[in-house]
């Protein structure tokens, strides 16, 4: 008899749903290892991703559980979560500002405590010396429970759920020196030690900071993104009128009026009107595009000439421009095998650092250096073992490998993308749309008379075929006006036909061509009545430096062929161009074979494509890249989209990727080094808790110092 399905079947067999959840808590590589280890232990519960740049969870869970059943196994966990109603417009916690304050207030006691310490370290004694004592006390205390607030408060939540995190041992570290001092005071002792809790607490909330602006920024990249497109648009309503109606509101269907210089809202197609739009933003290319009736445009695009009529297709979080977001979002944060590395010593850090202190407590005791020098030297071996800079190891290269890869026009969805794309030595290519633009254009125009021109253009406005498209965009260029024609209609696979005053007209596949444009499938005629048809051949130019891209990415080690569905003719010609061999006539599962092979002989490839039968393909690439002009398969199924018509790009991510690579392991040389030269001299007594604050801060910034060199990478 067979055993029933388990939980975890159940989920997995289950159709899912995603909730995403803010959750301000996070901060180290423990967190998202407890985060995403834990909640998937809850029924329903099939797994959790966290983007810790946008302090996000997104959890894939049944339908059936709501949202506060979801922020109860978060709490569970020790983390305070609440839920997004919109992934992309909701605010994500920013707590850079309180940081900051927490540091102002640490910087002025901190200042004020060591110049009163300084009458101490200078032979004060007696009653001098405790009223500075006192007078440290008053100032030390009240700033440290302001300034401590968040290292207090996640500890807290951390042990009241039955967990430890980094901030367990920071508070521990900073109450006994506290409490330590406090009895000094009291007793009248020669020794207090605010200024080391203090201090400890500032270089603390420095690196904190530090490391919660970096990740600002690269929010802050989707923040500006985001802001590209309108506030709202004036939507037609069913009167004929005007009224103004705010972007989050836009729905499809609806019909906006985008008047010259306005910025478009939301998704659409152009119903009435002519126009240039400026589509830099999305594509990189500073040609304003022309637009006409049936042309697609883009939130964020900009209407450059004349007033158009745009019938909403997408709004809100649909947007291309939101999907390019989220691949921003998604590029800041990786399971990359360097962050697995990280989340298994995180995982050790606090259950190890706190033996060692007991132990080195314990020691020194028996050793008989008495309570107090014994309690100080644990309080030191909790202060510089803390792990801030292997836990920044990993996160701050990615995130600044990935906002110079956005500003060098690449968004890379995954950090882990990175480690495999530096590691890549093959690159295979698709042709049409990748190598080249994808973009035909009529080479022949001229053959046709004004009103062959106006018949064609009204025809090809029917259509969504890539060749009506571009037959529609050059006859809008010269300002053609489309005819007015009766019984338009569309056979998939033949053309489109129409007619012009009784006269029946087509555009559509010609009976009989020849040329190479007839065997690459770039031609088509137009007919008009019973008079000889008229064939259009067109041309698909190769994308700007595609030469160059490929010549660079060879020196970079990465062999290069071309896998096409396309006949030989095509393929061969774009072959001889870049001198790349090549194989035609592919179907998705030859394309899957081919890098099967190559995979078998060990190598690892990147595949380029852009199609929908490209998907299988960049799905089983070791790495893929797709243009950003490529289908929403293609784009999904990429670890990196490539925007504007450049293939230099490409060869960019390359090497940022193998540089980031090689700050990874830098920075965890010095994170191991660090503690290898550190904890030593903590245990043996030659580090004060002064020291070993400056110790620890100074490892993080220097991570973060190593990592900020990536930032010119992509130049």
């Amino acid at each position: 008899m067979n055993a029933p399905p388990s939980s975890a079947q159940l989920v997995t067999t289950a159709p899912l749903a995603e909730t995403l959840f803010s959750v301000p808590g996070m901060r180290c590589a423990a967190c998202i290892s407890k985060i995403e280890s834990g909640l998937p232990r809850t029924p329903g519960i099939a797994q959790a991703r966290v983007n810790l740049t946008a302090k996000r969870v997104a959890v894939a869970h049944l339908p059936g559980m709501t949202p506060p059943e979801l922020q109860a196994a978060i709490a569970s966990l020790g983390f305070e979560a609440q839920p997004l109603t919109q992934a992309l417009a909701a605010d994500t916690a920013n707590d850079s500002r309180d940081l900051l304050r927490a540091m102002a207030v640490a910087g002025f006691g901190a200042t004020n405590v060591m110049l009163l310490s300084v009458s101490v370290w200078s032979g004060a004694e007696g009653n001098t010396r405790n009223m500075f004592h006192w007078l440290s006390a008053m100032i030390a205390l009240p700033a440290i429970a302001y300034a401590g607030r968040p290292f207090f408060k996640s500890a807290w939540v951390a042990l009241r759920h039955g967990h430890t995190n980094m901030d367990v041992p920071i508070s521990i570290g900073v109450l006994l020196a506290c409490g330590l001092s406090v009895f000094e005071t009291l007793t009248g002792g020669a020794h207090a030690y605010f200024d080391s809790a203090i201090m400890l607490l500032f270089f603390l909330l420095t690196g904190r900071w530090l490391d919660s602006v970096m990740r600002d920024r690269a929010r802050d990249g989707v923040t500006a993104l985001l802001r590209n497109t309108a506030a709202g648009a004036h939507v037609i309503d069913a009167a004929g009128q005007s009224q103004w109606c705010a972007a989050a509101a836009l729905e499809p269907g609806m019909v906006m009026r985008v008047a010259a210089g306005e910025r478009l809202a939301a998704d659409g197609e152009v119903t009435q009107g002519t126009s240039h739009f400026d589509r830099a933003l999305l594509t990189g290319e500073s040609t304003p595009v022309a637009a006409a009736p049936g042309t697609p445009v883009h939130a964020g695009t900009l209407n450059l000439t004349a007033p158009v009529l745009v019938r909403v297709t997408a709004a809100g979080a649909d947007t291309a421009i939101a999907d390019i977001a989220r691949l921003m979002e998604q590029a800041s944060q990786s399971k990359s095998r360097y962050v697995r590395i990280a989340d298994r010593a995180a995982r050790l850090y606090a259950p190890a650092v706190h033996t060692l202190a007991l132990l080195s407590l314990a020691g020194w005791l028996i050793a008989g250096a008495g309570w107090h020098a014994s309690l100080l030297i644990a309080i030191s071996v909790l202060i510089i073992t803390c792990p801030c800079a292997l836990g920044l190891a990993v996160p701050v290269a990615q995130i600044v490998a990935a906002g110079a890869l956005m500003r060098a026009g690449v968004l890379v969805k995954d950090g882990s993308a990175l480690e495999r794309l530096a590691s890549a030595d093959a690159i295979c290519f698709d042709k049409t749309g990748t190598l080249t633009l994808g973009r035909p254009k009529p080479r022949n125009l001229e053959c046709l008379t004004s009103q062959q021109k106006s018949v064609a253009l009204a025809l090809a406005q029917v259509s969504r075929h890539p060749l009506s498209e571009a037959l529609c965009r050059a006859l809008v260029a010269q300002n053609i006006t489309p005819a007015t024609l009766t019984d338009l209609a569309e056979t998939p696979g033949t053309g489109v036909s129409a007619r012009l005053d009784g006269v029946i007209v087509t555009l559509g596949r010609p009976a009989a061509a020849t040329g190479s444009a007839a065997e690459t499938g770039l031609t088509c005629a137009l007919t008009i009545g019973d008079t000889p048809a008229l064939t259009l051949d067109f041309a698909d130019a190769l994308r700007p430096d595609a030469r160059e891209a490929v010549t660079q990415l060879a020196h970079l080690g990465l062999s290069g062929a071309i896998l096409s569905g396309d006949s030989a003719t095509g393929v061969a010609a774009v072959a001889a161009q870049l001198a790349l061999p090549a194989q035609c006539e592919m179907r998705p599962q030859d394309k899957l074979d081919a890098i099967a092979a190559l995979t078998a002989n060990g190598r690892r490839v990147l595949m380029l494509g852009d199609g929908l039968n490209d998907g299988p393909a960049l799905a089983a690439g070791y790495v893929s890249m797709a243009p950003a002009s490529a289908s929403d398969a293609g784009q999904n199924a990429a670890d990196a989209v490539f925007l504007g018509d450049s293939l230099l790009p490409v060869a960019t991510a390359v090497r940022v990727a193998r540089a980031t690579q090689r700050i990874v392991r830098q920075n965890f040389a010095l994170a191991i080094g660090y503690n290898a030269i550190a904890v030593p001299l903590a245990i043996a007594g030659q580090v004060t808790p002064l020291i070993a604050a400056l110790a620890m801060s100074g490892s993080s910034l220097l991570v973060i110092g190593n990592a900020l060199r990536l930032r010119s990478a992509a130049q």
